[in-house]
């Protein structure tokens, strides 16, 4: 199971590819599909990984082992009511 530190890591990863995406998409030359449907996955996975964060503190507030918090499908996070 990831602790904090990997989460950590894997969010910023994430967020330095969905930068670089978005400087190629504002240099002029753009993005094609492959390029369009990286950022959208990108965008499920730093919404996967908050949940997974969001899950761990709530269970250190309960007093419970954030070890226990499970990344959620894609399907779940992203259907949440804002």
């Amino acid at each position: 199971m990831a602790g904090d530190e990997d989460l950590f890591a894997r969010i910023n990863k994430l967020s330095r590819e969905e930068e670089a995406l978005y400087a190629k998409a504002a240099d002029g030359t753009g993005l094609d599909g492959p390029d369009i449907e990286r950022l959208q996955a990108i965008k499920v996975q730093l919404d996967q990984v908050y949940d997974l964060m969001h899950q761990r503190q709530g269970r250190r507030d309960a007093g419970q082992d954030p070890r226990d918090a499970e990344e959620r499908p894609a399907a779940i996070v992203e259907d949440y009511q804002q």
